[in-house]
């Protein structure tokens, strides 16, 4: 490795599970960077230590993932996006200082951007489900774009109550019960939530709604949740989990080497087919036994 190599990283525990490295190296080459993206397993107890001095492990910035995005605004400067959604997924070096923020919202905004184009024009009302990370990352945004009214609506209702508080009356807390007459008048429908997700139960809804509701589901893994399906085969139109993730890695890509990269379709197929690799694998049906004949049937030898 050159001397001046450029590194980041993304820290996570366990980190094994990221696709981030399989993304930002893709760019670093199409880019024709002399530089690298590695993983870097470190455990919640040695987190401020290891970002404390981030520079002495040859890093120029990095991600953050699970379990570490909350802990991460407490050893950087956060930004207001970061602040609001009350986790940091990415942190870069400006003028020595080490800031943070949470690119889960302009990636949610350009997914959906680029997926359903006009998806916000006149939207007045939302639906969110979910009230963790991905709920208010999506709030943050939604409001960002002047969206009126946002629904969350969540099987605890305390968290939903809590981001009312935090996001102020544009936000309205809702019960489950109330999805269906709440679509009848929304625009939009994001999942935040793990339903869906491989090894999780389905998320189930009748999506009975206007022809012009668009489908948003964070989760990823499978490609089409359950929910995705159901709304195409209605006809409408939907942003997948995978499109975000590609597209909540463009800015700290660009924070890092100071260009801006573009979410491809190669890209996309390259890491769909890694997605798929490393699929959850089904078990094994059970052997069918071969029935008996009845014994009537038997003939003594």
């Amino acid at each position: 490795m050159s001397k001046d190599r450029k590194a980041t990283c993304i820290i996570g525990w366990p980190a094994g599970h990221s696709r981030s490295p399989l993304i930002h190296n893709y760019w670093i080459k199409q880019h024709g960077l002399d530089a690298e993206y590695r993983k870097e397993s470190v455990p919640p107890e040695k987190f401020a230590d290891f970002v404390g001095h981030l520079r002495d492990h040859g890093y120029i910035g990095a991600n953050v993932t699970v379990p570490h995005k909350e802990a991460a605004l407490a050893v950087s400067a956060p930004d207001e996006r970061a602040r609001a959604v009350g986790a940091a997924n990415t942190l870069w070096y400006d003028d020595g200082t080490l800031r943070s923020t949470n690119t889960d919202v302009v990636g949610f905004l350009a997914n959906l951007d680029s997926a359903t184009p006009g998806w916000d024009r006149g939207l007045e009302t939302a639906v969110v489900l979910g009230a963790g990370g991905g709920a208010r990352a999506a709030i943050f945004a939604l409001l960002a774009r002047e969206v009126q009214r946002v629904y969350v609506i969540n099987r605890t209702a305390g968290r939903a109550e809590a981001l009312q508080k935090q996001f102020g009356a544009r936000v309205k807390p809702a019960a489950w019960d109330e999805i269906t007459g709440l679509l009848g008048g929304a625009g939009l429908l994001v999942n935040t939530t793990t339903l869906g997700m491989a090894g999780q139960p389905p998320l189930e809804i009748n999506l009975r709604c206007p022809a012009s509701l668009v489908v948003a589901d964070l989760v990823y893994v499978p490609l089409e949740t359950p929910l995705l399906a159901a709304a195409r085969e209605r006809g409408l139109r939907t942003a997948d989990g995978l499109g975000m993730l590609l597209h909540q890695a463009v800015r700290g890509f660009e924070l890092w080497f100071g260009v801006k990269p573009v979410v491809t379709a190669e890209l996309r197929a390259l890491v769909e087919a890694d997605l798929a690799q490393h699929a959850p694998q089904k078990a094994p049906a059970a052997p069918k036994k071969t029935p008996r004949p009845p014994k009537k049937a038997r003939r003594n030898k």
